[in-house]
Parts: structure tokens; sequence; C-alpha cells
């Protein structure tokens, strides 16, 4: 197993690749600042540069990685452009490549409440909306997938319990990010978690369960 990652050196992707590294998996990091990558990586990620918004570019980048995780996102920004571009198109193109390299598995980060349209995030450049595009672009290609849906991030983490449910049933709560890498790197080695729909949250009073009684309990 080798592991390519888009969006490796925002705040989910590091936890993820640092994941990865522990696993003792071989990571390959999309990046698109070597210098910033260096500091942010840990030494064992091989960094290669590139941009989700440039197909040619992500063709060299994943080599021969068999698995692909995908968590790229907007950044805050005055230009409303950037969640469709980023989140929608950066996406599809992964997408793209992923079914030309014959990519095994594809892990895209989303997020809670993708498919409510009235939602406040939408105020910031359709956001939501263009995740949502995203994810029917990935269950449509024919790839294995397994799309991650988190409720509010947390950069702290704590020992609450992961909650594992089912689309478009969870619409409230919140997970540390180094939870959410977690949820999409042990998916890669539980074959209840292929093609799924998982939202995940956390909370202290949540039943213990494991990984996979975690991804079969959602059908």
């Amino acid at each position: 197993m080798k592991a390519f990652v888009a969006g490796a050196t925002g705040e989910t992707g590091r936890r993820i690749v640092k994941k990865l590294v522990e696993r003792n998996i071989q990571v390959r990091a999309l990046v698109r600042n070597l210098e910033t990558a260096k500091v942010i990586l840990p030494a064992e990620a091989e960094l290669v540069v590139g941009d989700v918004l440039q197909p040619e570019s992500l063709k060299a980048a994943i080599a021969d990685s068999t698995i692909l995780l995908c968590a790229t996102g907007a950044r805050p920004s005055f230009d409303l452009t950037q969640p469709y571009r980023v989140d929608c198109e950066g996406t599809k193109n992964l997408v793209d490549v992923a079914k030309s390299k014959g990519i095994e598995h594809f892990v895209l980060v989303s997020s809670l409440c993708v498919s409510q349209f009235f939602h406040p995030l939408n105020l910031f450049g359709l956001i939501l909306v263009w995740k949502k595009q995203a994810e029917e672009y990935l269950q449509k290609s024919g790839l294995t997938y397994t799309i991650v849906r988190p409720g509010g991030l947390k950069n702290e983490d704590n020992s609450d319990q992961v909650v594992m449910s089912a689309a478009d049933t969870l619409f409230e709560g919140s997970i540390p990010r180094t939870k959410v890498a977690q949820v999409c790197v042990e998916s890669l080695s539980e074959p209840e978690a292929h093609n799924k729909i998982v939202e995940v949250i956390a909370k202290s009073e949540a039943p213990e369960k494991n990984w996979t009684q975690l991804f079969a309990s959602v059908t």
C-alpha cells in the first residue's frame, strides 16, 4: 500500500499524513510549497509538488500510489469562486487522475450537512453545494470510495468516542481533526468502509466500538 495525500499541509491533511506514517504506510504528500511542507510534515513523507487545479501535475505526483486520500478545502477568502474551484473542480481532477492511475481506494473528506442548501456555510461561495457535487462525482466514478463527513472540526484532540452514522442523519456535533484522520486511515483496511458515506462526530457518552463495528453499523 502506498498512499497519496492531497491537501497534505492543511490542518486535517497533516494529521492524515502523520497517522499513515505511524502505520508505516508509504506516503506521497501533495504540496504547493516545499519549504512550508518540510516544517509541517513528518520527515518520512515523500513530498511532491503539484496542484489539484493542474491535472497534469497530478499524474506525475501520484506516480505509483495505490490509494488516495483527499483532504483539500478552500481556505476562507474574499474570492467566492474558491470553493467551486478547489472543493469541486479540484476533487474532480483528482478523481479523473485516480481512475487513469488505477487507484484502489479513494477516501474523501467532505462535511456534515452537505445536503442542506440553506445551511449558513453556503453563504461562503456555496461551499457545501460544491462539496456535495464532488461527492456525487466520486460515487459515479466506478472507484472504490469512502466519503467521510465530519462535524465541526477541532484542532485539539480529546478522549471522546467516535460516533459514525449514515448519510444525512447527523446535523450537529463536533470532532477533533485527529479522529477524522484516524477514520480516514482506518477505512483503508476495513472492507466495511467500502463505497459508503460515513458521518462522524465525537461524544463522551457514546459506547465504545471498534472500527469494524463502526463501519459495519453504517448501511
